[in-house]
């Protein structure tokens, strides 16, 4: 079996490791910004975050209202109470100190990653936000630049396009799979 990956944002480094660690494993990827440029381009809170020195503070916050005030930042869509109960519970207590571990070794793994884009031959689609201030839209041409084959689409939205922009993103997605990674070699990105 040859599945399509899709990986949008935080997955997209787990989801670019794979293709290059099995290269006739997956169809194609579909991915989203995910930090990658070197050096760091990344905007608050998670340049905040990746270079806390101190999980502490977090821990005693505990993730519940951290992950509220990035549901907050939807800017179209309306999250239903039991989407909104399953984001909370899952960085429930201290679930979201533990997550930062990952966003920290960026600085040290970035540079490491870089390297292994050019040798991925899977399609990558990069779905990203035009107006991220997260993660900022740099780190997808950062990727697109270092993938031999991708095609770059940014999407009128912020942080959550897979949310705030479904219809698009879902139509992208689905262009993708029917016969848009058969074609895929570089493609200039579409603004």
């Amino acid at each position: 079996m040859h599945p399509h990956i899709v990986g949008p944002p935080v997955g997209t480094g787990a989801a670019l490791l794979a293709a290059a660690a099995q290269p006739r494993r997956f169809l194609s990827l579909i991915v989203g910004t995910g930090a990658a440029a070197v050096p760091l381009q990344l905007g608050d809170p998670l340049r905040e975050r990746v270079f806390a020195p101190d999980f502490e503070p977090y821990r005693r916050l505990g993730g519940r209202p951290i992950v509220e005030r990035a549901i907050q930042t939807l800017e179209r869509y309306e999250i239903s109470d039991a989407a909104r109960e399953d984001y909370l519970a899952s960085y429930e207590g201290n679930r979201f100190a533990g997550s930062m571990r990952y966003v920290q070794s960026y600085p040290t793994d970035l540079a490491i990653f870089s390297a292994v884009l050019p040798q991925i031959q899977t399609p990558v689609q990069i779905i990203a936000d035009r107006r991220d201030r997260v993660v900022l839209p740099v780190n997808a041409e950062y990727h697109h630049g270092g993938l031999p084959r991708s095609e770059l689409h940014l999407i009128d939205s912020g942080h959550f396009a897979w949310e705030d922009a479904a219809d698009e993103y879902a139509g992208l997605v689905t262009a993708w799979w029917t016969d848009g990674y058969k074609s895929c070699g570089k493609s200039n990105p579409s603004f």
